[in-house]
């Protein structure tokens, strides 16, 4: 793993004077569940237990009790479609397990609806818990649902730390819960682990890739139609080739798509793979691309990034908080413009080089060991606000909202 922010020392202080943190991570969803924020919280709970912190995940997913040395109390409640609890004995249970822990802070982590998350913290709030609600998605349609939430419970005055995990991700929350500072606490990643060989290949073949769940958020199929687009633009004696990594609903409008189209020999499905698969694949690909509109960090871009490759990306997404629009990639406001932008890297061999000379020399500024040193000093953040003079107390409702 990479390196971390602060180590423990003997006698159970860490390095600076600090004891070590007592951490409840809690998340609707979670390993062995492949997913952004599945693969996220593990991280951070993995390189908190590093620094010399105590950490348990609470989680309504099925799974084993101990995952990579991290405790996990996997909760047996019942779930709506999509696996989201509802019932109060749910967040009830979520308090005994906290209190039970003992924790210090509890870290809510939730998407566009996560009553576990929401109603949680409130319920934490009551019980003096100082707490910490990360949201890892762009609220963006929901919002109006969030500020009619506001009007009802006042979670905006809730005395728990916001934070988002870009800026991006910020700005909505910031103008529901106006003068409240939300804190950016982005997704973390070992660049070490990243750091990858990039194998020799045939040069008049330009190999793209894409990591995503294959569902209409992340808009799989508008991929295939700008690839389609360079395929057709290409300069004879050069290919393209597009490898999509990932599975979900989509897959089958994608297969029709690339059958009608006569795409075979132009696009691969890989379906889903574990870490070393995908570093194996960025070894011998040129380019990696992310088409979705709504995406608040993109870590598959991050990991690309750190392998090295070139990153087309929306210019509205939160993945422009780690690629400058000629450094690290490019970014585009349009799909015909992201079609642009790839063939662009497509048919400039030096350009693409030399982006990818400086991935792979220059760091993600987003390493773990910053990671770490942030979520820690949030932390004390959300335990000094608990501390504080006569903080209002969280108001929830008696059973969860179904929709944000």
């Amino acid at each position: 793993m990479g390196a971390v922010a602060v180590s423990s020392t003997p006698g159970g202080e860490q390095a600076g004077g600090e004891r070590p943190l007592r951490i409840g991570l809690v998340t609707d969803c979670y390993v062995p569940r492949l997913g952004g924020i599945e693969m996220q919280v593990h991280d951070l709970a993995v390189q908190l237990q590093a620094a010399g912190h105590q950490v348990v995940v609470i989680t309504p997913t099925p799974g084993p009790d101990v995952v990579d040395g991290v405790r996990v109390h996997r909760m047996d409640v019942p779930l709506l479609p999509f696996d989201i609890p509802y019932k109060p004995s749910t967040f009830d249970e979520v308090m005994r397990l906290l209190e039970t822990e003992r924790v210090d802070v509890a870290h809510f982590h939730g998407g566009i609806v996560s009553p576990l998350a929401f109603v949680s913290a409130a319920h934490a709030v009551r019980h003096h818990i100082p707490s910490v609600i990360t949201i890892h998605c762009l609220w963006s349609y929901a919002l109006p649902g969030f500020r009619l939430l506001n009007r009802r419970y006042h979670w905006a005055d809730w005395p728990v730390v916001l934070s988002a995990v870009s800026d991006v991700a910020a700005k909505p929350i910031r103008a529901v819960a106006r003068g409240r500072e939300v804190v950016i606490l982005p997704n973390g990643i070992d660049n070490d682990a990243w750091a990858i060989e990039h194998l020799p290949h045939d040069p008049a073949t330009v190999t793209v890739v894409a990591v995503m769940r294959l569902a209409p958020r992340k808009r799989p199929l508008h991929l295939l139609r700008m690839v389609k687009r360079v395929h057709d633009d290409l300069p004879p004696g050069l290919r393209v080739k597009l490898k999509v990594i990932g599975e979900g609903p989509e897959r089958g409008s994608m297969e029709k798509y690339i059958a009608t189209h006569h795409l075979d020999d132009v696009v691969e499905l890989a379906g889903r793979l574990d870490r070393d698969q995908i570093k194996a694949v960025f070894a011998t690909a040129d380019v990696f691309v992310a088409p979705a509109n709504l995406e608040s960090f993109g870590i598959a871009a991050l990991e690309a990034r750190c392998a090295g490759l070139p990153v087309v990306a929306k210019s509205r997404t939160g993945i422009r908080e780690f690629v400058e629009h000629g450094q690290e990639g490019l970014l585009a406001d349009t799909d015909r413009d992201m079609a642009d932008q790839i063939l662009r890297l497509v048919v400039d061999a030096d350009f693409r080089e030399k982006i990818t000379t400086y991935n792979c020399e220059v760091p993600s500024p987003v390493d773990w060991s910053e990671v770490v040193h942030a979520n820690v000093a949030t932390y004390h953040q959300a335990m000094a606000l608990m501390a504080g003079p006569s903080p209002r107390p969280a108001s929830a409702p008696a059973t969860a909202p179904t929709r944000a």
